[in-house]
């Protein structure tokens, strides 16, 4: 008889694929393979999340990419995150490469359908002990309030795709360095596969939920005021909205090239609540792939229909999505004055709403360069 190791994660899939089909809204063809395509992002994600969980020996994982999207994932970031026990005494060690910003960020549990985990400790790389060569080393434990379910998340994040270039970075848990793994048996691996089950439909059903609580609840084709970001990194401001948009219609955000942040972005996403395709289309910007007004501000274009200007964000065939600024690695609080202005247009009165509107324009050959560096530079970050 052969032995039923898996049920419980081929009942998940069933389950997640049933929640996919049937989505607490409208969606169309495209947005249905698309949902499908997030179904294998998270049955991968979760598979990686179960096998790889040792608390004994923690590692790092990159369960969030281009393949594996979540939660209105950052299209400029690489995220890694680790899980952590009471009683650790950890150390995390690496060389600071060239990238706009790098945090940390430890929570006493995870998201899910109820809410946001609390944050014990977020901070980024102004607050580590950086030497000559980029090396640095931190070390954390019971002080900081650790519980078996605290998870330590890393984020790099680029602000030029093409010149910046990830660091190297890992985790060590020093009261059990030295002690071998035990052999794997079958109840270590069942429950492996079990965990593996209740991670991918609470993550199906936590992202339904968590943009009802705030993204959703701004009027549509509006964006808030930079405040701390919800559920997220303390040092992070962002600002949340949602479009919906005809073919024939744009809306402009305005917002001022924020010199006081070393990094500055942009990104659209689907109603799975992930980004959408930044590799091969410009749905994101970040301040350096942006072209700023002599005014000192970005004005970017979100249309279905490529009306050939610089800092367009092209909606990848989506009517409807999310909307999200990011501003990280800042000098000073940031306020209403730092936020967007949005105004909904008619694209052919497109020029109206740009002062620039002649400067702004680019070929389609600029364009398709454009879209070129963006393959590259997600190429570098080696990540599959």
């Amino acid at each position: 008889m052969t032995e039923d190791w898996t049920r419980s994660l081929r009942e998940a899939v069933a389950e997640a694929e049933a929640l996919i089909a049937d989505p607490p809204f409208t969606i169309t063809e495209q947005e249905r393979a698309e949902g499908y395509d997030y179904l294998a992002g998270s049955i991968r994600s979760s598979m990686q999340a179960a096998f790889d969980y040792d608390l004994v020996h923690p590692v790092l994982m990159n369960g969030t990419h281009q393949y594996a999207r979540q939660g209105l994932d950052n299209p400029d970031a690489i995220y890694f995150n680790a899980y952590l026990t009471e009683g650790g005494t950890y150390e995390i060690s690496g060389v600071r490469g060239t990238t706009a910003d790098l945090s940390f960020q430890i929570m006493d549990g995870g998201y899910t359908a109820a809410g946001a985990p609390s944050t014990l400790a977020a901070f980024d790389d102004r607050e580590l002990d950086i030497a000559d060569d980029g090396s640095f080393t931190w070390s954390f434990g019971p002080e900081l309030g650790l519980a078996k379910g605290s998870t330590l998340i890393i984020r790099e994040v680029y602000n030029d795709w093409m010149a910046e270039r990830r660091g190297s970075i890992r985790i060590q848990r020093l009261d059990t360095a030295g002690v071998p793994r035990p052999p794997l048996t079958r109840e270590g691996v069942q429950k492996r596969y079990d965990v593996a089950a209740k991670a991918l439909t609470t993550r199906i059903r936590t992202w339904f939920e968590f943009p009802k609580w705030f993204t959703y609840a701004e009027p549509v084709n509006t964006l808030t005021s930079p405040e701390r970001t919800p559920g997220g990194l303390a040092s992070q401001y962002s600002a949340l909205g949602h479009y919906d948009l005809r073919d024939d219609q744009a809306l402009v955000v305005t917002v001022p090239v924020c010199e006081d942040a070393a990094y500055q972005a942009i990104q659209l996403g689907s109603k799975w609540y992930v980004s959408t395709d930044y590799e091969h289309y410009q749905s994101s910007l970040t301040a350096a792939q942006s072209q700023a007004d002599p005014d000192g501000m970005f004005r970017y274009v979100i249309s279905t229909r490529n009306p050939g200007i610089a800092n367009w964000l092209d909606t990848t065939n989506h009517a409807s999505g999310v909307i999200m600024l990011r501003w990280q690695h800042t000098e000073r609080q940031l306020g209403p004055a730092d936020g967007p202005a949005v105004e909904l247009v008619a694209l052919d009165d497109l020029a109206r709403s740009l002062p620039c509107y002649d400067d702004n324009l680019v070929t389609a050959e600029q364009y398709a360069a454009r879209i070129a560096d963006r393959q590259v530079g997600i190429a570098q970050r080696m990540i599959s």
